[in-house]
C-alpha cells in the first residue's frame, strides 16, 4: 500500500480524506468536528440541519403557517438556524485541525438564502461549502462573498465545463477542489444525464480522467478532484494515488461514517447496515426532484415500486384503443381506458387499491384509501423543501409558487420521510439512503461482532490502507 500524504486543498495541508455531507440531519457538526479534528475534511449537512433547545434536546422541525410560503419561510429560518449551530459544534470538536466544510444541495429549498444566512452567521467556523444537485452557478460569487473556498459536485467534464465558463472562471482563486460524485455509486441523489443509462455503469477512472483533461485546459492542474462514490478501501485504489495521470486526488467518504459513534442515526438503522447484501441499494427514479437517488431496497421503496406498477394511461374521450369506460373519483368523472387496462384496474380495486389518482402524464395510479389520504395530507402540507417539487407541484420560481402541473402521487415527500428516519423513525417505512457498497458494513472484518468505531478509529482505519 503506497503512502497517503498530505494533500493541499483550500489553502492548507490536510489529509486526502473527505467526509461526505449526508443532508437532513445526518451529517452534523460532531461528526464533521471530529473529522476535521483527525486531520482531514469534515463536512456537516446544511439541509434541514438541527437546531437544539438548552439540555441539547433537538427542536423538531414543525410548521404552523397557513399557506405554502408562510411554511417556507418558516423552512428557511430553521435552516439558518440549524446550520450555524452545527457549524459551531464543528468548529469546537475540530479544535482548529483540518477543515470544517458545509454541503448544501442547490435544488434544495431556498438554497441561497439559507446559505448565505449560516456564513454570516457563522463567520470564521466553516472554511469551504460543497455543493450539487443542480448547477450552482453562483456558488463561486457567495464563496467570494464570505471568503471562503467552494467544492462543486459534477459528474462529468461536460457539467463542470459548463460551470467553469459561465462563472467559476471569474473567481478561480477561491475553487478548493472539484467533488466527481460518481452517478451509479455515490449514496443520496445522483447526477445521471439523460445520455446515461443508470442500469450501465461507466468506469469512474476514465471519467475522472476526462474531467481532469478538462480541468487543466483551464489552467486547474492542481486543484484536486474528490473521487465519491464506491470508495471503501483505499488500498483497492492505491493505482489512483499519487498517479501524476490524474494529479492531485482525495477521497470522499459518505456510507462509512454513517457507521459511527458520532452518527446520529438510529441504532435500528445502524444494526440495518450491518445485515446489507449485496443489491440492497437500488439506483431509483421515484425521488420528487426528478434525479435518480440510491437507497436501501425496503418496504418504503418497495411501495413505491408497486404503486408506479399499479399504473394506466388514460384519454378525456374514446380514441384509438382508449375505448372502455371509466369514472374517476366520487363524481366519476369518465375517462377511457384500453379495455385490457380496465381489466388491471377491476384486479387492483378488488385487492383494495379503490383510490384512482390522476398524474401529471394522463395516467392514473391505484392506491388504497389510507394511502390516497396520507398523499394528499402531504401535498396540502408542502413547505417547500425543494426548489421545484413534482409530489407537490411547488416551486420557488414562479409568483404563485406552482410550476402550473398537477401534484404527482408517484412520488413522496422527501421532507417528511427524511425527517423521519434521521430522528429514530421506522427504517422500513422510510427513505434510507447509502451508497452501493453498504452491504460492505457485513462484509468488513473491521465491524465484526458488530464494532461501531468512532470517527477517530475510523480515519486511523483508512489511513492503514482499509
Amino acid at each position: 500500500m503506497k503512502a497517503i500524504n498530505a494533500i493541499r486543498m483550500g489553502g492548507v495541508d490536510v489529509l486526502p480524506l473527505v467526509e461526505g455531507g449526508k443532508g437532513v440531519a445526518v451529517s452534523t457538526g460532531a461528526s464533521c468536528g471530529e473529522w476535521a479534528g483527525a486531520g482531514g475534511v469534515g463536512t456537516f449537512s446544511g439541509v434541514n440541519a438541527d437546531s437544539y433547545d438548552g439540555d441539547g434536546n433537538v427542536i423538531r422541525q414543525v410548521y404552523h403557517g397557513r399557506t405554502r410560503r408562510d411554511r417556507h419561510e418558516e423552512l428557511v429560518a430553521y435552516g439558518i438556524s440549524g446550520g450555524i449551530t452545527q457549524a459551531r459544534e464543528a468548529y469546537e470538536r475540530s479544535n482548529g485541525q483540518g477543515r470544517v466544510h458545509i454541503n448544501v444541495l442547490w435544488e434544495m429549498g431556498g438554497a441561497e438564502r439559507i446559505l448565505r444566512g449560516v456564513l454570516e452567521g457563522a463567520k470564521g467556523l466553516i472554511n469551504g461549502v460543497t455543493c450539487g444537485a443542480g448547477m450552482p452557478y453562483k456558488l463561486a460569487e457567495i464563496a467570494r462573498e464570505f471568503g471562503v473556498f467552494y467544492y462543486p459536485i459534477v459528474s462529468s467534464g461536460r457539467a463542470f465545463t459548463a460551470l467553469w465558463k459561465r462563472s467559476y472562471s471569474k473567481v478561480s482563486e477561491l475553487l478548493g477542489g472539484v467533488v466527481y460524485e460518481d452517478p451509479w455509486l455515490a449514496g443520496g441523489h445522483n447526477g445521471l444525464s439523460n445520455s446515461e443509462d443508470p442500469h450501465k455503469p461507466e468506469a469512474p477512472y476514465d471519467r475522472v480522467l476526462k474531467l481532469r483533461q478538462q480541468m487543466r485546459q483551464f489552467g486547474l492542474g492542481e486543484v484536486p478532484i474528490i473521487m465519491a462514490g464506491g470508495v471503501w478501501w483505499l488500498e483497492e485504489w492505491e493505482d489512483w494515488i499519487d498517479n501524476p495521470e490524474l494529479g492531485p486526488i482525495a477521497f470522499q467518504f459518505g456510507t462509512r461514517p454513517l457507521l459511527t459513534q458520532e452518527s446520529p442515526i438510529s441504532e435500528a438503522w445502524k444494526q440495518r447496515l450491518l445485515t446489507l447484501k449485496p443489491g440492497d441499494v437500488l439506483l431509483q427514479p421515484f425521488s420528487p426532484t426528478g434525479f435518480y437517488s440510491s437507497a436501501v431496497r425496503n418496504e418504503f421503496l418497495q411501495d413505491l415500486e408497486a404503486r408506479n406498477e399499479r399504473q394506466v394511461a388514460i384519454s378525456p374521450e374514446p380514441v384509438g384503443e382508449h375505448t372502455a369506460e371509466y369514472g374517476v373519483g366520487p363524481r366519476k368523472r369518465l375517462v377511457w381506458l384500453a379495455p385490457g387496462d380496465l381489466a388491471r384496474v377491476n384486479q387492483w380495486e378488488a385487492q383494495g387499491y379503490t383510490e384512482a389518482l390522476r398524474t401529471p402524464d394522463n395516467t392514473l395510479v391505484f392506491v388504497t384509501p389510507e394511502n390516497a389520504r396520507e398523499i394528499l395530507k402531504d401535498q396540502t402540507d408542502c413547505m417547500g423543501c425543494l426548489s421545484h417539487c413534482r409530489f407537490s407541484n411547488w416551486t420557488q420560481h414562479a409568483p404563485d409558487y406552482s410550476n402550473g402541473k398537477k401534484a404527482d402521487p408517484r412520488s413522496f415527500c422527501i421532507q417528511k420521510t427524511l425527517q423521519d428516519i434521521a430522528h429514530d423513525g421506522a427504517i422500513e417505512h422510510n427513505l434510507m439512503f447509502a451508497g452501493h457498497n453498504a452491504y460492505r458494513f457485513g462484509q468488513d472484518p473491521f465491524y465484526s461482532n458488530g464494532f461501531i468505531p468512532s470517527v477517530k478509529q475510523l480515519v486511523e482505519r483508512i489511513m492503514s490502507g482499509r
